[in-house]
């Protein structure tokens, strides 16, 4: 397979042209319905998430406050990052729409792509889901499981193997080892879970999630609309933009510790990455003041639109003085060191909060 011709999961591609991807791959642009979207987080504001796939019927049930899911989840693999921490925001967001809500530990997925045991994988899940009670998912009004103990998804992904060809796999995947197909069944088991009737039946759902994650969703809606008899509806999708690594690599890669943070890590670290990271400064000072910066190349920026500063005119005001000039890259990077460091202690001290419960959740 050409692998230009598909998204990669598991994969570190470079996407360029989201517009393209839109097109190719037949996801609907967000910005079609982002106007009647109630009370729009900041990364739909900032056109962040910029696409969706089925959204429409979940956005019926948010704005007529009807019965809707959402399910999102993270690959214990390590501590919370830069990008999950985007899919973190959408799928409280979610919540606080009214939707009813399951957040997955894909310790299956970490085992077959990354290869950590899942019996070593719990500490790191515990630890991750105390980053997402921290930033204001309620666990009393949500579902929380791991794959490997939630028994209802792995029969689900061993019944829907059934009506599943290695060349429908290859179509939407290309060649992998087969574990990855296996982790990709099981997580179509995990879309589908919040509509059996244990948990209140069909109803319309919504799966957040990076846009390299397109194929789970593909392949599941075929699977939900093959397998008549539980009347699933089709779950829908929202895709988010993906980040660029700090150094000015294509993307954030946990291969490469320069390109981006985690809310564990050490402030000294992460102060020394954001003073090395990549910006759309000019040559010189003179020719910046002259000129103006460039945002739009600039990854304290990203930092800022994608986490950082949630207020839109205090966004706009840092982009206006970026432009004109009035600000220098070494002047926005210590005020973005102070602002991040400020938002990650205060985010552990709620966190330190949550390890118990998030332990007792997954036990």
């Amino acid at each position: 397979m050409d692998d230009r011709k598909i998204l990669n999961p598991w994969g570190e591609d470079l996407i360029e042209d989201y517009k393209r991807l839109i097109k190719k791959f037949g996801i609907s642009d967000f910005k079609e319905i982002k106007p009647y979207y109630p009370n729009p987080n900041h990364l739909i504001r900032r056109d962040i998430v910029f696409g969706h796939r089925g959204f429409k019927l979940v956005l019926n049930s948010i704005i007529k406050k009807q019965k809707f899911n959402v399910l999102s989840g993270i690959k214990p693999s390590g501590p919370f990052h830069l990008g999950t921490l985007t899919t973190a925001w959408e799928i409280v967001d979610f919540q606080k729409q009214g939707g009813n809500t399951f957040y997955c530990i894909a310790d299956v997925e970490a085992y077959e792509d990354n290869g950590i045991p899942i019996k070593d994988s719990f500490e790191t899940a515990v630890d991750n889901v105390a980053d997402i009670l921290a930033l204001g998912l309620d666990y009393k009004k949500a579902y929380i499981y791991r794959q490997s103990s939630e028994y209802r998804v792995k029969d689900l992904a061993i019944e829907f193997s059934r009506g599943v060809t290695l060349n429908m796999l290859k179509a939407i995947y290309g060649l992998r080892e087969f574990g990855l197909y296996i982790s990709a069944m099981i997580q179509v088991g995990d879309i589908l879970l919040p509509q059996l009737e244990d948990f209140g039946g069909p109803a319309p759902t919504v799966i957040p999630v990076g846009v390299d994650q397109d194929p789970h969703i593909r392949l599941t809606r075929d699977i939900a609309k093959k397998f008549k008899k539980y009347n699933f509806v089709p779950p829908a999708a929202t895709y988010h933009k993906l980040m660029r690594g700090l150094d000015g690599s294509d993307k954030m890669s946990k291969r490469n510790p320069m390109s981006y943070f985690t809310l564990n890590e050490d402030p000294q670290s992460i102060r020394k990455k954001i003073m090395n990271a990549f910006t759309g400064g000019r040559n010189s000072a003179a020719e910046q003041r002259e000129l103006g910066g460039q945002p739009h190349r600039c990854n304290i920026y990203d930092l800022y639109k994608f986490h950082f500063i949630l207020d839109d005119n205090e966004l706009k005001k840092i982009y206006q003085e970026c432009i004109n000039g009035d600000i220098l890259c070494g002047e926005c990077k210590k005020i973005a060191i102070d602002k991040i460091l400020n938002f990650i202690e205060k985010h552990n001290k709620k966190k330190e909060k949550f390890i118990d419960i998030a332990r007792e959740i997954l036990k």
